[in-house]
C-alpha cells in the first residue's frame, strides 16, 4: 500500500490529496480488543467538506463523460488492488472493530467481487428504443448519473458497504464524496488508497472523517449533494432522510432491523440451530440482517433450545486475531453499554435468562467490550429486547403453537429487514412467503447475509423503501432521460 498506510495518523482525501482536516483535531479510533489505538483520522469541518464536495462536483463533469467501459476498467483495477491488500485490509478491521479475522477476511473478498460485478455493469445498457406515434421519428431512454453522491456508511461492515454504495454510483458516472464511522474510518482509509492506486482521476472519489453531527448531516444539507445513501440507525437516518428531502435530494436509507427466524416442527433442527448461531451471534449480533427473534413451535421448543444452548456453550469469545475465537469483542464502548443496556431490560421485564448476559471471566479480555452471547426464553412482543434492535449477541426465543400465530408475531415489529423459515412443508413455504412482511426472505437459511447480485432492502421502518446492490442500484444512482429525434 501507499506511505499513507505506515502512519498511525490518516488523513482526508480530498481532489486526489491526503491532507489534514482544517481544524488541526483528530479522533481515536480504538481497538475493542484491548483499548489499544489503532490510529487517528481527521475532526473534519463543514470547510473540508465544502472542498470535498467542490472537488467532486468539478470532476463529475469529465468523468461523466467517460464511457461506461472506461469507468469499468478502473474498477477492476480497484479490484485486484484490493485483492493484493486483502490481508492487510482485513487485519486492520478486525483490529479496528472486532470483527473475527476470517470473517474480515471474507468481507474484503466481497468488496472485491463488488467491484468487479459494477465493473462489468459499464458495458450493459443504460435505456431502452420506444416506439414513437411518429414512424419517422426515433425515441429511447437513456440512464443518466446524479451528479455528486454522498455516501455515510457505519461500522459494521467497513469495506462492503462503502463499496456497495460506491461502485454502482461511480460506474453509472456520478462522484462521490465518502463519510465513513468513526469508528471504522482507518480501514476505509485503506480501502480507498486502492482507488488512488488505480487511477481513479482527481476529486472522482473523496474521503473525509469526522462527526456525523458536522460531516453526515452537513453531507444532506449540501446543496451541490444530488443524493444522499445513508446506512445506520433509525434516528440519524430519519434525521438525513428530513434533510435532504427538505431540498429536493434524491435519498437512501438503510436502517435497522429485528429479524424474525421460524422454527417449525418438521424444522431439520441441527440445520436450524447452526443458521441460528451463523445468523444471530456472528460478528458478535452486529449486523443489520442478524437473527434477533428466534419464533419456535411448540412441538420442537423444548428440543431446539437444549440444542441451541449446548451450541452456544461451545463458543470461544476473544480477540478476533486469535484463530481459534468463533466471536469477537462488541466494536466499540459505547455499543458494549447499549448491549449491556439491554440485557438487564430483558431481566428486569421478566424474560428468563438461559445463558450468557455477562463479560467472559479471562484475565486477557478484562480491557476488551466483551460480552458473552446471550440467550433468553419466556420473551414476548411486549418486551423492550423484542421491540428494539439492540445490534449485539443476544437471542430472545418465542414459543409459538402455529405457523400462523409465528408469522404474526415475527411481523409484530416496526421493522421489516429480513426473516427467514425452517420447514419442509411447501405449504408453510408458501404462506410464510406470501405473508411475512420483509424486504429478504429466506427459506431454510439464516436471516444474515445477503447476495451482492440481488436487490437488498427493507419494508416498513428499516428502510425508504429503495434497493441496493445488483442492477437495482441503477434505480437510485441514475435517473431517466427521454429523448425523441425527428428526422
Amino acid at each position: 500500500m501507499a506511505t499513507l498506510s505506515q502512519t498511525k495518523t490518516f488523513l482526508n482525501y480530498i481532489n486526489g490529496h491526503w491532507q489534514v482536516g482544517s481544524s488541526n483535531e483528530t479522533l481515536a479510533s480504538i481497538n475493542p480488543a484491548n483499548r489499544e489505538v489503532v490510529g487517528y483520522v481527521q475532526s473534519s469541518t463543514r470547510e473540508d467538506l465544502n472542498e470535498a464536495v467542490l472537488a467532486a462536483n468539478q470532476a463529475q463533469k469529465a468523468w461523466k463523460k467517460l464511457s461506461g467501459i472506461e469507468r469499468g476498467n478502473l474498477l477492476y483495477k480497484a479490484a485486484d488492488i484490493l485483492e493484493k491488500n486483502l490481508d492487510e485490509v482485513a487485519e486492520t478491521m478486525t483490529k479496528e472493530m472486532g470483527k473475527t479475522l476470517p470473517e474480515a477476511k471474507g468481507e474484503t473478498a466481497r468488496g472485491v467481487a463488488i467491484l468487479r460485478f459494477y465493473a462489468g455493469e459499464g458495458a450493459r445498457k443504460m435505456g431502452d428504443i420506444i416506439p414513437a406515434s411518429d414512424s419517422e421519428a426515433l425515441q429511447f431512454s437513456k440512464r443518466v448519473p446524479l451528479g455528486v453522491v454522498g455516501a455515510i456508511t457505519p461500522w459494521n461492515f467497513p469495506v462492503a458497504i462503502p463499496i456497495w454504495k460506491a461502485a454502482p454510483a461511480l460506474i453509472y458516472g456520478n462522484t462521490v464524496v465518502l463519510k465513513p464511522a468513526t469508528e471504522a474510518a482507518v480501514t476505509a482509509a485503506k480501502m480507498i488508497e486502492c482507488f488512488e492506486q488505480a487511477g481513479f482521476p482527481k476529486g472522482v472519489i473523496n474521503l473525509i472523517t469526522g462527526k456525523g453531527s458536522v460531516v453526515g448531516q452537513g453531507l444532506a444539507e449540501h446543496p451541490d449533494v444530488a443524493a444522499v445513501t445513508f446506512t445506520g440507525s433509525n434516528s440519524v437516518g430519519k434525521q438525513i432522510g428530513q434533510t435532504a428531502s427538505a431540498r429536493g435530494a434524491k435519498y437512501q436509507l438503510e436502517m435497522g432491523g429485528k429479524n424474525p427466524i421460524i422454527i417449525a416442527n418438521d424444522a431439520d433442527l441441527d440445520q436450524a440451530v447452526a443458521a441460528v448461531l451463523s445468523g444471530g451471534l456472528k460478528s458478535t449480533g452486529q449486523k443489520c440482517t442478524c437473527s434477533s427473534r428466534v419464533i419456535i413451535q411448540s412441538g420442537v421448543y423444548n428440543q431446539f433450545k437444549d440444542k441451541l444452548v449446548a451450541e452456544v456453550k461451545r463458543i470461544k469469545v476473544g480477540n478476533g486475531l486469535d484463530p481459534e475465537t468463533w466471536m469477537g469483542p462488541c466494536a466499540s464502548e459505547e455499543q458494549y453499554k447499549t448491549v449491556r443496556y439491554y440485557i438487564q431490560k430483558g431481566i428486569e421485564e421478566g424474560a428468563q435468562l438461559l445463558i450468557g448476559g455477562e463479560a467472559p471471566e479471562f484475565p486477557e479480555l478484562e480491557q476488551g467490550f466483551y460480552v458473552n452471547p446471550t440467550v433468553f426464553e419466556n420473551v414476548t412482543s411486549s418486551m423492550t429486547i423484542a421491540k428494539e434492535e439492540i445490534f449485539g449477541p443476544v437471542l430472545a426465543l418465542m414459543k409459538v403453537e402455529t405457523i400462523e400465530e409465528a408469522i404474526e408475531v415475527a411481523n409484530d415489529t416496526e421493522f421489516g429487514l429480513s426473516a427467514s423459515i425452517f420447514t419442509k412443508d411447501i405449504g408453510k413455504i408458501l404462506t410464510f412467503i406470501d405473508d411475512i412482511e420483509a424486504g429478504l426472505v429466506r427459506v431454510n437459511y439464516e436471516t444474515a447475509g445477503v447476495e451482492l447480485q440481488a436487490p437488498f432492502g427493507g419494508m416498513k421502518a428499516s428502510s425508504s423503501h429503495s434497493r441496493e446492490q445488483g442492477e437495482a442500484a441503477k434505480e437510485f444512482f441514475t435517473t431517466t432521460k427521454t429523448v425523441f429525434i425527428k428526422g
